[in-house]
């Protein structure tokens, strides 16, 4: 398998500045490094070279994304708004996303770095591709960013190739522990589009991402929510994808699968209650490449989301990375022992009964 990695140095000069975790320091919180900083990012990039996995890949040199092209979920009042914070000082675009000068511009090269790795899985210059990109983008909205997200980069990236290279249906897998409500609302009128999220229940965003949500108009049925109870672990997860997003991406036979890949449901991370180690993560991207191969020419695109454990992250991600290549050798992850030998694995009743409703909303899809 050839993949594809965009990855640019400018992606770790985004900054959010200094808080508590995400809250901003002020009144008793003492200033503290940003949850959404560079560094697990970072450390991702350097994993791949020691590794010498990043020789293997094929290298996407982002570019960055036009104002129309932002226009195709964005409103024009919100990127000018962004625009001008950026041409200053900086800002906050919305809930909980701060931004230093310059911080948009960055946004749009994020933006187009996933626009250009959507391009290469489509024209077949690659066989799958992993868009190491930031500021994030599943929760941003058409009109206000979140969550640490400035610009929708997976449905910048979904839309561009359906305008410009004539692909029609999409499935969207969201496995980052907080709801996609971006991707959603992107598409939540749209059959074109299947959106899958899988996330720890009523994290992120407030009152987000519930099982009743599952499109309209014309979209209803095609967005499926599975919001796990906190704690879910390799068996919830495993179900999750066998119950869930391979029936539902199987009938739907998209031309394209985009994942937001976000590592924020590792047992150690600071945002997140949830259980997973590498292990997990890279059954779950073998299963999302048996689904691509098997439906839509192995045309397969993650755009990293989450994921704020600096030193955990690196080992998830390479291990998807290894899966989507197909690398021979593989390097052992120090973590997993410890998080697969942790109690609680096993598929417990209360998650069973959400995932078994996800799945009847997954029966129904065509």
């Amino acid at each position: 398998m050839s993949t594809g990695l965009v990855c640019h140095e400018k992606y770790m000069w985004h900054d959010t500045g200094h808080a508590g975790i995400f809250i901003p320091a002020v009144g008793y919180v003492q200033p503290a490094e940003h949850a959404e900083s560079p560094e697990s990012k970072r450390r991702i990039r350097n994993l791949l070279e020691v590794s010498g996995l990043i020789e293997q890949l094929v290298p996407i040199r982002p570019r960055i994304a036009t104002r129309d092209e932002v226009l195709r979920y964005h409103t024009a009042a919100y990127i000018d708004r962004i625009a001008a914070l950026s041409n200053e000082r900086g800002g906050d675009a919305g809930m909980t996303t701060p931004f230093a000068a310059g911080g948009f511009d960055i946004a749009l090269l994020s933006a187009g770095g996933v626009i250009a790795a959507a391009e290469a899985v489509v024209d077949g210059t690659v066989d799958n591709a992993y868009a190491l990109v930031r500021p994030p983008g599943h929760h941003a909205e058409a009109d206000m960013g979140k969550g640490f997200c400035l610009l929708a980069n997976a449905v910048l990236g979904i839309r561009h190739v359906q305008a410009t290279r004539g692909v029609e249906r999409v499935a969207v897998v969201d496995y980052d522990v907080h709801h996609g409500n971006g991707t959603q609302n992107a598409f939540y009128e749209n059959p074109d589009v299947l959106t899958i999220s899988i996330h720890q229940d009523n994290c992120f965003p407030p009152n987000s991402g519930a099982i009743g949500d599952i499109g309209a108009g014309r979209g209803q049925g095609y967005n499926i929510n599975v919001p796990l109870p906190p704690g879910s672990g390799q068996g919830a997860y495993r179900a999750v994808m066998e119950r869930v997003v391979v029936p539902a991406v199987t009938a739907f036979r998209p031309d394209l699968i985009v994942v937001p890949s976000g590592f924020d449901a590792g047992g150690f991370d600071p945002l997140g209650r949830m259980m997973l180690s590498s292990s997990t993560y890279r059954e779950i991207a073998a299963t999302l490449k048996g689904l691509a191969g098997d439906l839509c020419a192995g045309r397969l695109l993650f755009t990293h989301e989450g994921g704020y454990s600096a030193v955990h992250v690196p080992f998830c991600a390479q291990a998807v990375i290894e899966e989507l290549c197909d690398a021979k050798d593989r390097i052992e992850d120090p973590f997993e022992p410890i998080l697969s030998g942790m109690g609680g694995h096993q598929l417990y009743p209360h998650q069973d009964q959400v995932i078994s409703a996800a799945a009847k909303l997954a029966a129904k899809v065509k």
